[in-house]
């Protein structure tokens, strides 16, 4: 796992799992929206499908991520090198995580209810419009957890 730490790709100095997992945050609202678009052309067991396995993935990359900030030190570590203000890159780390976690409780919920729902024939049907308003808080969660992982990414790496 020595290659989690060499240098990233992405020309910030940043390891490699740290631009690897940039690259899956900002790519997470636009995996999404297709998996949604999915659903939009009534191409429900593959929007099911697909929304299962974007979530699936997202949580193994964020244990990837989890242990390579631990293995590291943590946000410490990579603030040192980082020349933004502390306190400033603490909240808005602060507010990643914040976001980040009501997303995915939000996004475990949908899942979830939409799971029960389509088992008992209500999906699509009678459950659709409380799905899509629900299943639009998600998405709205996904785009604000992948726009403040990048401000956070680029606190700490590009200044």
């Amino acid at each position: 796992m020595d290659y989690m730490f060499q240098n990233g790709f992405l020309g910030t100095r940043a390891p490699f799992f740290m631009d690897f997992v940039m690259i899956i945050v900002a790519l997470l609202p636009l995996l999404v929206m297709g998996a949604i678009s999915m659903a939009k052309v009534k191409e429900y067991k593959l929007h099911a499908i697909t929304q299962n396995i974007i979530f699936v993935v997202s949580v193994i990359v964020v244990g990837y991520f989890e242990y390579g900030v631990r293995s590291v030190g943590g946000f410490e570590t990579f603030m040192e090198e980082s020349h933004a203000s502390h306190s400033y890159s603490l909240y808005v780390l602060i507010f990643h995580i914040v976001v980040a976690t009501l997303s995915l409780v939000i996004w475990v919920k949908t899942l979830w209810s939409a799971r029960g729902a389509t088992q008992s024939s209500q999906l699509p049907g009678n459950y659709s419009q409380s799905h899509k308003k629900i299943g639009k808080l998600t998405f709205l969660g996904i785009c604000l957890t992948a726009f403040t992982g990048i401000w956070v990414y680029i606190l700490l790496f590009v200044y």
